[in-house]
């Protein structure tokens, strides 16, 4: 057998990754846009109802609350989409609501002050008007950090060896909501993620007229078939006599939102009320306001690769930090109960179909707004039991992951140093935040436990986040260990070009704002 030649064994670097059909300003036709964007908003969705459906209950809420809320989410992540495509990073991302506020959050529905109101209404209406005021102050944060350019100044430190474990993270960080879920219900979930990978990877090239009809909505046409499986278990009586946990994870009509939802309802600010400001509550949410901050720059980059784009330079990963906060802004004004970060599961959407096309995604996001209004339609969608969505979490998370790791390719994987900050950052990004879960699980507070609640919700949000620890671990250490004569090891010299906007000719192509808006916001 013939000696192989090198090239035959080794790959060079890449910049942009192989096989994607349709990049960042590259539009498939009008109806397949549609459809795509359409497919974008049903996975939007999965969040959108889950986290108003575990909160408002705690709340004191009921199931009208509950629809006024997702309704006025799913309005706000329309918004917010539209915003950060036009004028943020310009990346086709979805920005959606995010599980970092999570702590703080409940937290303040904890709040000693919210409890003892005993009318459950006035309750709701008390404790949104909190998260309100809480969220709206925060949102300073990453509005600063931003349109100052201190985000960008920030990332100037960040190599792609610092970064594998953040966007890794983004993905594998979320692990819980993937087959933990999909167990609820396996009946449904487990024939849903057969399904998903079945026609987006072993039928990819069955084709309709040219179209890879089968791979591009593999999404669309899987959860509409399981969808109809789980209706028709349903309807047979196939979970009458199960348990109630059971029941509400398997069955279509547990949702109660059908029958909940307005048949017009525009959602309007201060919707609630006025919001109520508390410097506690203030500052907990500061720290989900970072952790925001943080997933999404590992978010960001994943997008990039999947768009065919080049990494957003630090000028604008800087603007799209800013435009985030004003999204999170409105979601305080709005009252929608959780802020805003990137949906990572549509950013694996991207990948996923092969289509990272901004038009796209902001078709979606009219999608978004359309059915928020039209509340009987929106509630439909919004039905879908959640391991269906579970199920499309668990490749659509591991996809943007493995985008992550393939930042490896720009770094000296030979080098001691280089495999410490990696293994150390990734171990100690799922140890830590596993600690505080179940900790928290166990003592029912975190491990930060003091008479300063502010304090506790700081510390205890920041350490929930598995890409916030590894941002923490990876770039310190890839900052402290001999990194003076380590920066072709750590990939900065591919990583150079692209930190500032003229560094790479590509960058205006991609980046460059709409309306001729860079005549008054010049790059640099």
């Amino acid at each position: 057998m013939a000696t192989p030649k090198p090239e035959e064994i080794s790959h060079p670097p890449m910049d942009q990754l192989q096989g994607l059909e349709y990049c960042i300003d590259s539009n498939p036709s009008w109806v397949e846009s549609i459809v795509l964007g359409f497919q974008h908003y049903i996975l939007a969705l999965g969040t959108a109802v889950m986290i108003p459906s575990f909160l408002v209950p705690l709340m004191g809420g009921t199931d009208d609350d509950k629809v006024r809320v997702v309704q006025t989410l799913l309005f706000v992540e329309g918004i917010n989409t539209l915003l950060q495509t036009l004028f943020g990073t310009r990346l086709p991302t979805v920005i959606g609501g995010s599980y970092a506020f999570m702590v703080p959050i409940i937290s303040i529905i904890h709040d000693s002050s919210l409890t003892t109101i005993e009318d459950p209404h006035l309750r709701f209406l008390s404790t949104m008007r909190a998260v309100q005021g809480a969220m709206i102050v925060a949102s300073s944060i990453q509005i600063i950090l931003g349109f100052s350019q201190l985000w960008g100044i920030c990332s100037r430190f960040f190599s792609p060896l610092g970064m594998v474990p953040v966007i890794a993270l983004a993905g594998f960080g979320l692990f819980d909501r993937g087959f933990p879920v999909v167990g609820h219900c396996v009946e449904i979930g487990i024939p849903m993620l057969i399904l998903f990978v079945v026609f987006s990877q072993y039928l990819k090239n069955f084709h309709t007229r040219e179209l890879p009809i089968l791979e591009r909505f593999a999404l669309l046409i899987s959860t509409t078939v399981i969808w109809a499986y789980a209706h028709l278990l349903t309807a047979s009586g196939a979970y009458k006599h199960r348990p109630d946990l059971t029941q509400h994870n398997c069955r279509t009509d547990r949702a109660n939102l059908i029958s909940s939802a307005p048949w017009i309802k525009i959602p309007y600010p201060l919707e609630w009320g006025a919001p109520t400001f508390d410097a506690g509550h203030a500052f907990g949410m500061m720290a989900a306001v970072l952790v925001s901050l943080i997933e999404s720059t590992g978010a960001y980059k994943a997008a990039s690769r999947l768009a065919s784009a080049t990494p957003p330079p630090a000028h604008v990963l800087s603007r799209g930090i800013g435009w985030q906060g004003i999204g999170i802004l409105l979601n305080g004004l709005f009252g929608t109960l959780t802020g805003s970060s990137v949906s990572v599961e549509n950013v694996g959407l991207l990948g996923s179909t092969r289509v990272g096309s901004r038009r796209v995604i902001q078709i979606s996001a009219g999608f978004m707004i359309f059915f928020s209004m039209l509340g009987k339609f929106g509630a439909l969608f919004a039905s879908i039991p959640f391991p269906i969505f579970a199920a499309l979490y668990c490749v659509l998370f591991g996809l943007v992951a493995s985008v992550g790791l393939s930042f490896l390719q720009f770094t000296n994987m030979n080098s001691m140093r280089n495999l410490f900050i990696t293994g150390v950052a990734l171990f100690l990004g799922f140890s830590v935040p596993e600690y505080f879960r179940e900790y928290s699980s166990k003592a029912l507070h975190g491990p930060t436990h003091t008479r300063a609640g502010w304090f506790d919700d700081f510390l205890n949000t920041i350490f929930f986040s598995s890409p916030t620890v590894a941002l923490i671990v990876a770039v310190f250490l890839d900052n402290t260990l001999d990194y003076k004569d380590s920066a072709k090891d750590r990939g900065m010299p591919w990583w150079a070009k692209f930190r500032t906007f003229n560094g790479d000719g590509r960058n205006e192509e991609f980046y460059t704002l709409p309306f001729n808006l860079n005549r008054f916001f010049p790059p640099r």
